[in-house]
């Protein structure tokens, strides 16, 4: 059975701490994604598609240096990817995911656990599912090495990147038969 990502009821973010004290955060606007799950319902394939262009910090001028060649460089790497490559159950409604992101053209492993809840039928009759997973990745191993040298020896922009995902999927209807 094939899930498509509803945008509308999804939220893909990040937080970097800034200055060493606090956390700046993030997300991107735009995005889609399926998700294919075998007879019992266990989700076997992972795939989402992020536009780096829609990312949105709350300030103008942070963003638009995040969509050039310092990080994102939306001109030349209009997308960003993440494919799994493997997902097995790790608990009750528990899975753990290992797949590749792909981004400015950088393809490196990721991993992280994802909590996700039973299916339920909306108003309408369609079958949702919802999933949520939190990790850590380093920006420098994507090419995203930008950063100014602060008087105390400390980086204006941590390594470390913290995401978050709250999405919900909505089962494709099987088509009519005729």
């Amino acid at each position: 059975m094939k899930w498509n990502i509803d945008s509308g009821h999804s939220a893909i973010e990040f937080g970097v701490k800034h200055l060493g004290i606090s956390t700046t955060k993030g997300r991107f606007l735009k995005f889609a994604g399926v998700v294919e799950a075998d007879a019992a319902g266990q989700p076997q394939r992972l795939e989402v598609t992020i536009d780096p262009a829609s990312v949105d910090t709350n300030q103008a001028e942070r963003d638009a240096h995040l969509r050039s060649p310092d990080f994102f460089d939306v001109v030349g790497h209009p997308a960003m990817t993440y494919r799994s490559t493997g997902i097995r159950p790790s608990g009750p409604h528990m899975f753990e995911i290992d797949g590749e992101l792909t981004l400015r053209g950088v393809t490196k492993p990721v991993r992280f656990a994802a909590s996700v809840q039973p299916a339920v039928v909306d108003p309408w009759g369609n079958q949702r599912i919802a999933g949520r997973a939190n990790g850590t990745l380093s920006r420098k191993e994507w090419g995203l090495t930008w950063n100014s040298l602060l008087e105390t020896g400390g980086l204006l922009v941590s390594d470390d990147v913290r995401f978050s995902l709250e999405v919900e999927v909505v089962a494709e209807r099987a088509a009519a038969a005729a």
